[in-house]
């Protein structure tokens, strides 16, 4: 399995799974399958609306309607769901930036713009050779774009771009000011111990999270420990790196 690792600039990695060419062709076959039902059933509305007649009103219908929502699905999607289509999002996963960020509409619209290359000519071999082949799984949009398609795995995902969205202590006031008085180890562990939950969520692994929220609320001197230890360690994370920048 592919990876991909990005060094914030206090130095904490944050490792993804690149998503592998399997996964993304099961959610190409079901947004493929969405489109064909979607505009199957929107078809058999127009023409039962229409009793079959009126030829004109019918093609004006599929110019406007049924082409434009084939051809944009996917840049539609992408963009309104932060980088997923209802197919990838079925298979958990996303489209982000190489360098770990939320894509703008332009790098969606670049990737788009070359699905015919990389999906349909011939047959979608010369995508999936690039994506087989290149070190990070990028078809030609990709890497264009400058943009990955990861995995999203569960909620306690935590994503590069969210952390970066923390611009300044002005605009998001820490909860837990003593995490600056940490260790970058103890930063890496609560990482560590998140992305493996996150991987492999069982029960020994929630016990795991649960074992170190009591730990760091020592360390915090709290009277009692949170009740959601993923949301408690995901906000000692944000804390630290807000800080400490």
């Amino acid at each position: 399995m592919k990876t991909l690792e990005i060094k914030t600039t206090q130095n904490v990695s944050i490792n993804y799974e690149l998503a592998s060419l399997r996964e993304r062709i099961l959610a190409f076959v079901i947004d493929s399958v969405f489109k064909s039902v979607g505009v199957g059933a929107i078809t058999l509305a127009v023409l039962f609306i229409f009793d079959g007649g009126n030829e004109r009103a019918l093609m004006l219908f599929y110019v406007l309607v049924i082409y434009p929502t084939l051809t944009f699905y996917t840049l539609f999607f992408e963009t309104v769901l932060n980088g997923q289509t209802p197919g990838k999002r079925i298979m958990r996963i996303k489209v982000m930036k190489l360098n770990g960020k939320q894509p703008v509409f332009y790098d969606y619209l670049l990737r788009w713009a070359f699905r015919i290359v990389d999906l349909y000519l011939p047959m979608g071999i010369l995508g999936s050779m690039s994506i087989v082949s290149s070190r990070h799984a990028q078809r030609t949009g990709d890497v264009l774009a400058n943009t990955v398609l990861v995995r999203v795995e569960n909620k306690s995902f935590i994503a590069l771009s969210d952390i970066l969205r923390i611009d300044s202590k002005m605009s998001y006031q820490p909860q837990y000011p003593e995490v600056k008085a940490f260790h970058e180890e103890d930063i890496l562990i609560i990482k560590a111990a998140l992305d493996r939950t996150s991987k492999y969520n069982n029960n020994g692994h929630r016990d795991a999270l649960i074992d170190l929220s009591t730990l760091m609320a020592q360390k915090l001197n709290l009277k009692s420990v949170p009740p959601n230890s993923t949301v408690f360690l995901k906000t000692i994370l944000k804390d630290y790196i807000v800080l400490t920048r």
